[in-house]
């Protein structure tokens, strides 16, 4: 495999696993459903903010230049910053019973976050 395919190979994965977080906090959302506005909030903005960190790393690799795919990355990293946070708050407020299930989430979030907050930080230094 050459270097070119590697990195091609790199970018589907790191696709793959932020669509898979999204899909896994919007199911995760689905079944936490509930009638308190405070909980209404939390789940709505996990909902935005992990889709968005999706959608997001998937626009900046169509990006046209270095500086777009800058910008889209640094949106890249809010969101996904705000994923985790909303994560912590639904783990840490004990909202639910399911925090094995929203701590794995938490685990990946994070993960996914460190990756794009390495990549930014890489790219402003050049």
């Amino acid at each position: 495999m050459t270097h070119s395919n590697s990195k091609v190979e790199y970018v589907k994965a790191i696709k793959l696993r932020c669509k898979s977080l999204a899909i896994d906090v919007l199911k995760l959302c689905d079944t936490l459903q509930s009638n308190r506005n405070s909980y209404k909030v939390i789940l709505f903005q996990l909902c935005k903010s992990a889709s968005s960190t999706a959608a997001n790393y998937n626009a900046a690799c169509r990006a046209r230049s270095k500086k777009e795919f800058f910008s889209k990355l640094s949106i890249v990293v809010e969101e996904a910053d705000e994923t985790v946070f909303w994560l912590e708050v639904l783990h840490d407020g004990n909202f639910t019973h399911i925090n094995e299930e929203i701590s794995a989430l938490l685990k990946e979030a994070t993960e996914i976050l460190v990756i794009f907050a390495t990549a930014r930080k890489k790219m402003s230094q050049r």
